[in-house]
């Protein structure tokens, strides 16, 4: 079967109900009607000025629905989709347009300045547009609305392809970003494989997919907090959409966790997407902090993905959501379904500890697999569906795309032990691993460690060069408000849950944010804060 975002949508927006939201954004919504014309208004003028089947668009702005509409446009013209992380200075922004290709750049008004100064070392780029509502636009860029109106709002008559390709670019934690290139069959195998892990009959067309969704959208509101320009916001963004669903953006230029709340009580979402401690503890702090202030007994799942996510805030989250289930999952853009740890009121599950995907296998530095219970660190590698590698760069393909015993895996890089029930203990990504007298200290389970101290409200941990480890463990943290802490008091306080060689020699209060936008952690950041001060 041949699967096509732009066929879905075409056959699912018919059977909606055309006056029911599927986009809101503050006071803002756009129904399902509106959604279906403007997409299909901006698609056909993508393809009048130029579009080719496989030009990259590049969607440069925060969480707005105009992401979306941008996104399901580009399916429906046959482009392939690229993230731009808008937090990047503009030469790093040039990078993302240079390095995919763009030929279509789609930006908010805020970032004006930025495209002007790197728009004339891009000649790739034939077609900008801007997101200016009733203002004018910038002199070399269109005015999004005017290409969403303008027209009939019928379907194209276009044939596409399953092959058709979508980018996520990387967060770039080591080098440069690069483009993760998904093919909309393998993405949409995968959402195949979920509805058959709830039970569901699987489709086995287009059309009988559209059927099914259409009877699901009541149970498909979203609220993606984390920025669409990254994976885990934008994929759950996207099931939401092709489940006939709507999704709630946040207005917020950052994470803001009583808006979050308030959005959940005013709109009654059953799901929500959020990246760990990162965005679940500051939630947790405000249910806290305003008891029976928020309604949010609509939230039927929450569910995170990239960042660690802590067994003493799931099970506070659980007390003003007993009826929720958490669900883990550990994933990465280039691996999705490597693992998932899910937790209700009833079944609690420790830190860090994931059901091994169905796909998955765990291997040596050697190749071999790694048993349940021998205690021996691996890597977790992915069997198909997976990318088909990183676009420019065959590489980095090489080494991540790998085949063992005949079969190709994704192996991104984290390393696991896997236990005797089968079960995995995450223990961190190869590339942030700390070398210290010869031992390996991977981050996260220090900052597990730190964090569970009532003191500390968010933990990196780096190794600095020193002269008689070769690398110092040195924790990075931000107190809670109000918190007072003592560095050897908290030390002793990790030493009381970790070997001698894990706890930190030394610990820093951050002096700057060591978060990204999305909640991922920026070690660089870290790092820079504890050279200040040691």
């Amino acid at each position: 079967m041949d699967w096509n975002f732009g066929d879905v949508l075409d056959a699912l927006e018919p059977l909606l109900p055309q006056d029911e939201p599927a986009f809101i954004h503050g006071p803002r919504i756009i129904t399902h009607g509106q959604a279906q014309a403007m997409t299909n208004n901006l698609a056909r003028a993508l393809v009048a000025r130029g579009s080719q089947p496989g030009d990259k668009i590049a969607i440069y702005m925060r969480n707005r629905p105009e992401y979306l509409l941008a996104l399901a446009a580009a399916f429906k013209a046959r482009m392939t989709h690229v993230n731009v992380n808008y937090r990047y200075t503009p030469d790093e922004v040039w990078y993302i347009f240079d390095n995919s290709d763009a030929q279509t750049v789609v930006y908010a008004p805020e970032f004006r300045d930025a495209v002007a100064q790197i728009r004339p070392r891009l000649p790739k780029v034939k077609t900008w547009i801007e997101i200016s509502g009733n203002d004018p636009a910038a002199p070399f860029a269109e005015r999004f609305d005017d290409l969403a109106t303008d027209g009939n709002g019928g379907p194209l008559d276009m044939a596409r392809s399953g092959e058709d390709q979508f980018f996520i670019y990387t967060g770039g934690t080591t080098g440069m970003p690069k483009g993760v290139m998904w093919t909309h069959n393998d993405l949409q195998t995968l959402m195949l494989r979920g509805l058959e892990q709830l039970g569901l009959p699987v489709p086995q067309s287009v059309d009988a997919f559209a059927r099914l969704s259409a009877t699901m959208r009541a149970s498909m509101r979203m609220i993606p907090a984390p920025p669409l320009m990254h994976g885990t916001g934008l994929l759950s963004a996207l099931r939401a959409m092709l489940a006939g669903g709507s999704v709630v953006t946040l207005t917020k230029d950052t994470f803001d966790a009583e808006e979050l709340l308030e959005a959940i009580d005013r709109h009654k979402p059953q799901h929500i997407a959020i990246v760990g401690d990162s965005f679940a503890r500051p939630i947790l702090n405000a249910l806290n902090a305003n008891p029976g202030k928020y309604d949010v007994s609509s939230v039927m799942a929450m569910n995170s993905s990239g960042v660690m996510w802590s067994l003493e805030v799931k099970r506070g989250l659980l007390q003003h959501m007993p009826n929720a289930v958490l669900s883990d999952a550990f994933s990465s853009s280039e691996a999705l379904g490597l693992g998932t740890s899910v937790m209700t009121k009833d079944a609690e599950v420790h830190t860090a500890k994931f059901v091994l995907g169905d796909r998955c296998k765990v291997f040596d530095e050697s190749d071999n697999e790694v048993l349940p219970g021998s205690g021996i660190p691996g890597m977790v590698a992915i069997k198909g569906p997976n990318p088909l590698g990183y676009y420019k760069d065959d590489a980095k393909t090489a080494r991540t795309f790998r085949t063992i015993a005949g079969e190709r895996y994704s192996i991104p890089g984290d390393w696991v032990t896997v236990e005797a029930d089968g079960s995995l203990t995450l223990l961190g990504r190869g590339n942030a691993c700390i070398n210290t007298a010869g031992e390996k200290v991977f981050p996260e389970e220090v900052e597990e460690a730190l964090k569970r101290h009532p003191a500390i409200e968010d933990a990196l941990v780096v190794g600095m060069p020193d002269e008689k480890w070769g690398q110092a463990v040195t924790g990075v943290v931000s107190l809670t408000p109000g918190a007072a802490w003592n560095e050897d008091g908290l030390r002793a306080f990790v030493r009381g849950s970790l070997a001698g060689y894990k706890t930190p020699k030394r610990i820093v209060i951050a002096d700057r944010p060591i978060r990204a936008a999305n909640g991922k952690a920026d070690y660089p950041a870290a790092r820079a804060s504890a050279e200040a001060q040691l």
